[in-house]
């Protein structure tokens, strides 16, 4: 009797740490599962599932820096607007240019990179050298970075990309993958190696462990903290290149609530606003939960105005299913 509970009791453990560990992945799979089945000639062909994945890489994108910034405990609040700043100021750099000179679209992107790193790291300044909380900081940064959009703009979009630019966006790498989609997967592995495989993701993880620990231990918290907000800001500037290069246009309004997007794939993705825990492959889980949800509702001709309800149902849920953990350990 007292073996059989054992027994009992060891398989239910196995169970309980096997649905901890792929619940993300079989989700994903019942999604796409259940959608095949209610929408068998539409859904699961490879141009839409192929769709879903360019529809989501900009905020995917956005989402693997915004996991940098989450595992120290930290948020972004930023990313939305800094993407319309980024967009803008790579259609600004190639169609205006500086001091009325246009720019080639490689020195465009560089520059616009360059950018997203300062407003990163301007964020990661208030931050970490000047003691703001990440909400306040971050939430300062989005109505700077929302003035300067419309302020170099002008309220308006900015056209007249040449063909080499609109590759980006809209091109195929030797006639096989999408550059969007390619460029995500370099970006994925990228973010992967520099968080789970170098002494740099470990410093962050142990930061966002227990930061006074990290202190103590030697870590310079303040630059490391600083450097991931850094990264936050390039992969925003990424992934507005992207999305400008896809609409062919740069607009002031380009990226409105990605960050609350980028944050929802992240906490779906098993990172957690205490800090310490999160990972690249779960947020990119969360991505294509996030996109295959809203490929689904418009697949299903849902009203846009209840899918912005289902997904703020869907962030909320995330964030109390984070609290809930928390308040368990």
């Amino acid at each position: 009797m007292w073996r059989k509970q054992t027994m009992s009791k060891e398989r239910n453990e196995t169970i309980k740490r096997f649905m901890g560990k792929y619940s993300l992945y079989l989700l994903l799979l019942l999604m796409i599962v259940i959608m095949s089945i209610v929408k068998p000639n539409n859904f699961p062909t490879w141009n839409n599932l192929s769709n879903v994945l360019r529809q989501m890489t900009p905020v995917g994108i956005i989402s693997l820096g915004m996991t940098f910034v989450i595992v120290t405990a930290g948020t972004d609040l930023s990313s939305g607007m800094m993407t319309a700043l980024c967009s803008v100021l790579v259609a600004h750099f190639m169609i205006i240019g500086l001091f009325g000179i246009p720019l080639h679209p490689v020195i465009a992107v560089i520059l616009t990179l360059a950018a997203g790193a300062a407003g990163g790291g301007l964020n990661g300044f208030l931050i970490s050298y000047g003691g703001v909380p990440p909400f306040i900081g971050t939430l300062a940064i989005m109505w700077v970075a929302k003035g300067l959009a419309l302020l170099i703009s002008g309220g308006q979009p900015i056209t007249g990309f040449s063909k080499g630019f609109n590759f980006i966006g809209g091109g195929t790498f030797m006639h096989v993958i999408s550059m969007p989609i390619l460029i995500f997967i370099i970006c994925c592995v990228i973010s992967y190696i520099v968080l789970h495989k170098t002494m740099f993701g470990v410093h962050v993880f142990a930061i966002g462990g227990n930061k006074n620990a990290a202190l103590v231990s030697g870590i310079h918290v303040k630059r490391v903290e600083m450097t991931c907000y850094i990264i936050a800001g390039v992969f925003t500037a990424i992934g507005a290149i992207v999305l400008t290069s896809r609409q062919q246009a740069g607009h002031p309004t380009t990226g409105t609530g990605y960050e609350m997007d980028a944050i929802t794939c992240a906490i779906i993705g098993g990172a957690s606003f205490s800090g310490g825990v999160g990972s690249i492959s779960g947020t990119i889980v969360g991505v294509l939960i996030l996109g295959v949800i809203s490929n689904a509702m418009t697949m299903l001709q849902i009203d846009p105005y209840v899918q912005m309800t289902v997904k703020g149902i869907l962030i909320a849920a995330a964030v109390l299913a984070d609290v809930r953990k928390n308040r368990k350990k």
